[in-house]
């Protein structure tokens, strides 16, 4: 299966709106206890979250999982900072394209596949706010094309 091809779980939608993405890395992740079912029950929130270095690991911060409603005192921290799964190449390249300023790793979905959580995540440049009303006027255009041919096509 490709990277980023799964049960889509989460995703962050103000991501691709704030960055632009260069380069994207599907990372496993480490979740304690009761946290698996709050994702498989999709209870999750991206919005927020990024992704630091800190001695050769990647870790995901303000991430959040609801607490799993029958896990009564087994639950954890919602937003406690949890651990990414990565080669040591991508990392090493990861930290390679983060130390040029301007750059940041920024979590886009989160998704089920062969049973384990995976988060995709990219190496991202802070968009200025001309090129977010360009894209914005980019999609605009392309939605009143595709509207004008399907008129014509009926």
């Amino acid at each position: 299966m490709p990277k980023g091809d799964g049960k889509l779980v989460a995703q962050n939608k103000k991501a691709r709106h704030d960055y632009a993405i260069e380069e994207t890395f599907e990372a496993g992740i480490v979740l304690q206890g009761t946290e698996i079912k709050s994702v498989r029950n999709a209870r999750v929130n991206l919005k927020d979250s990024y992704a630091r270095i800190d001695k050769e690991e990647i870790f995901l911060h303000n991430m959040h999982i609801s607490p799993y409603e029958q896990g009564n005192r087994y639950n954890h921290d919602p937003l406690r900072t949890r651990k990414l799964l990565l080669h040591k190449k991508q990392i090493s390249r990861l930290i390679g394209e983060t130390k040029e300023s301007g750059y940041s790793i920024v979590p886009l979905k989160m998704y089920i596949k062969d049973g384990y959580a995976k988060v995709l995540i990219g190496v991202a440049r802070g968009k200025k706010k001309y090129d977010k009303r360009q894209d914005l006027k980019q999609k605009e255009a392309k939605r009143d094309i595709e509207r004008a041919f399907k008129e014509r096509q009926q």
